[in-house]
């Protein structure tokens, strides 16, 4: 599709682009990255990397992502713009070129949980978070035919519990010692030199990464330079944190070959996974762990990067240890019936639990604590409203694991807590009297069951979700295939698994399965990063109720077109039979993406 540079007539209007063709073309195009990278032709990947790059579908495609889809769209950097009208949008899209020119970022400060240290962002301009959108298009399918397949870490369609999974099937039938590391300042300390050699990319590309790489940062102090590292908060920084660090896992492999025996046999008894910046290498022997350790220091010298010492250190899996906030650990059980299992049924004498963090538990209670003395003087509904997100995206993370006993005593916790929140306000009334204000008998509906439930906090319509009211799951996650990709055409085994992705609300899985994972507003499948949000059929505002037959899941994109065409009709003149796209609807609250940063006071100004 071809969008003509017209300034006194656009030939077409951001509302009228036909996204569908669009994506389908730009991925079409990914595709074929994905299998020349495959079979190694890299000049073809080349071609087609600069075939891309120049195709007005994808640089549509870029600045939609940057300006609607990212949680992040509404920060701005150093040039003050933090969205843009429609009409900009297509303007930014018809000049967006790879132009080896970059402007600095805006250094942003953010707490890390339960520390004192701050992680810095840097924030690109809008024009350079299009530019690195349309090179990622570029870069990410050839990249994706290279990684390993226990790297899990800001790739497409894989998660932490894809991580802990190949972690449990590492050692749910062997204990094994455990070097669990973290490395130094990551994004802070790449070598650039190392990582441009390493992406071997087209010319364009090349100048136009370095570019970003050496445009420096703005801050309250100044102009600082950037002689190492990427950036966090860029789009295209993960991914460039991916490439560094490729090739550690084949190296042990390749390492674990050498030994004595044989080659396959050596190779398969080492684990090793990694997740961005965090890894764990399992083995039998701690000799063997030790020397890892080693070769892995030594990898890393040439990227710039060494192991943080405080956060590095090597156990055994029966004392436990802590991942990406699970705690995984191969208790030594009493009683013959407690055991875990071998693969022809013999007793291990001993089973793998892995559970929330300590960690992630106090995190946990300690938001809630927070948002209810944050609202000492709200009404019910407030504080409910407030609680029920944060309660039910924390459940959804770790149903999978053995969670229940957890989350029976997080509900009595913050029972306790809301108790007194209770007496606070009501100092001078007797027990009873609190009791039946704020503690009702209610009958409703529990994962498709309808319970009755004494001691419920409710007002109005607004019921507090349990955490014990999220159903445990424990030993169902499918892990993803290791040699499985977004780019390799099979959009049935990729639509179908997002109906089990974690951190999915229950209500959104149930529409998922009856979608048969696509988008009920354009018809695409969900696939990749994409984003995808809740929508009433009916509003509420015409009555429309919460069920799930009153709801469908889109795109964001998709979501915003849609609104903005309910509003451009007046809802009096709809009929009572709802029409797709006669309805006026509202933003649904419950997402699957939460924004990074929040808005700052930057005026949008023009493009």
């Amino acid at each position: 599709m071809n969008v003509q540079n017209n300034s006194e007539k656009n030939m077409v209007e951001w509302k009228d682009i036909p996204w569908k063709k669009i994506q389908r073309a730009v991925f079409r195009l990914q595709k074929r990255i994905y299998q020349a990278s495959k079979h190694g032709d890299v000049k073809c990947v080349h071609k087609l990397q600069k075939l891309l790059l120049n195709s007005q579908s994808a640089k549509l495609l870029a600045v939609r992502k940057v300006t609607q889809d990212n949680s992040g769209k509404l920060t701005a950097g150093i040039d003050g713009i933090k969205s843009l009208k429609p009409v900009e949008r297509l303007q930014l899209a018809q000049n967006l070129k790879i132009e080896s020119k970059a402007k600095p970022v805006r250094r942003v400060l953010i707490p890390k949980p339960n520390k004192t240290e701050k992680r810095p962002l840097g924030i690109p301009t809008m024009r350079d978070r299009a530019s690195q959108a349309l090179v990622k298009l570029a870069l990410e399918p050839e990249w994706e035919a290279k990684f390993e397949p226990n790297s899990f870490g800001f790739r497409p369609n894989r998660c932490t519990q894809d991580a802990i999974e190949a972690i449990f099937i590492g050692i749910h039938q062997k204990t094994k010692y455990v070097l669990d590391a973290d490395i130094e300042g990551c994004f802070d300390n790449i070598n650039h030199e190392y990582l441009l050699d390493k992406l071997n990319c087209p010319s364009n590309i090349r100048k136009q990464v370095k570019a970003w790489l050496k445009a420096g940062i703005l801050d309250n102090q100044g102009f600082l330079p950037s002689d190492s590292g990427t950036p966090q908060g860029g789009i295209i920084s993960p991914l460039l944190a991916n490439i560094a660090l490729h090739g550690l896992e084949n190296l042990l492999y390749e390492w674990a070959k050498t030994w004595k025996g044989g080659k396959r046999a050596n190779a398969e008894s080492i684990t090793f996974i990694r997740y961005a910046d965090d890894f764990v290498f399992l083995h039998e022997s701690l000799d063997k762990v030790k020397e890892a350790k080693t070769i892995i220091e030594e990898f890393l010298k040439p990227v710039g990067l060494k192991l943080k010492e405080s956060k590095t250190k090597i156990c055994h899996t029966t004392e436990g240890f802590d991942f990406l906030g699970f705690n995984i650990q191969s208790n030594k059980l009493k009683g013959y019936h407690n055991s875990g299992k071998n693969s022809i049924g013999g007793r291990l004498g001993f089973k793998t639990i892995i559970q929330p963090s300590k960690e992630a538990i106090k995190r946990h209670y300690d938001k809630l604590t927070k948002i209810i003395d944050r609202h000492k003087s709200s009404t019910t509904s407030e504080l409910i409203k407030e609680l029920n997100p944060v309660i039910t995206g924390w459940c959804n993370y770790y149903q999978w694991v053995c969670s229940k006993v957890i989350f029976g005593k997080l509900d009595h916790m913050i029972w306790i807590k809301l108790w007194a929140w209770c007496k606070r306000r009501h100092s001078n009334k007797n027990t009873k009297w609190i009791k039946n204000k704020y503690f009702k008998r209610l009958t409703f509906a529990v994962r498709g069951k309808i319970v009755s439930r004494e001691w419920q906090l409710s007002e109005d319509d607004n019921i507090l979700f349990k955490h014990s009211d999220t159903q445990v799951k424990t030993g169902s996650y499918v892990k993803v295939k290791s040699t499985k990709s977004p780019f390799d055409g099979d959009l049935k085994y990729w639509g179908t698994r997002g109906k089990q992705l974690p951190g999915v609300p229950s209500k959104l899985v149930k529409l998922l399965k009856k979608q048969k994972g696509k988008c009920a507003y354009c018809g695409q499948l969900f696939i990749g990063d994409d984003l995808i949000e809740l929508d009433h059929i009916i509003p509420q505002s015409l009555g429309g109720s919460h069920k799930t037959e009153n709801r469908q899941a889109l795109h964001k994109h998709c979501h915003d077109n849609k609104t903005r065409y309910d509003r451009s009709n007046d809802p009096r003149k709809s009929s009572s039979t709802y029409e797709k796209g006669q309805i006026r609807e509202e933003r649904n609250e419950v997402k699957v993406s939460r924004s990074v940063l929040k808005t700052n006071g930057f005026r949008k100004e023009s493009v």
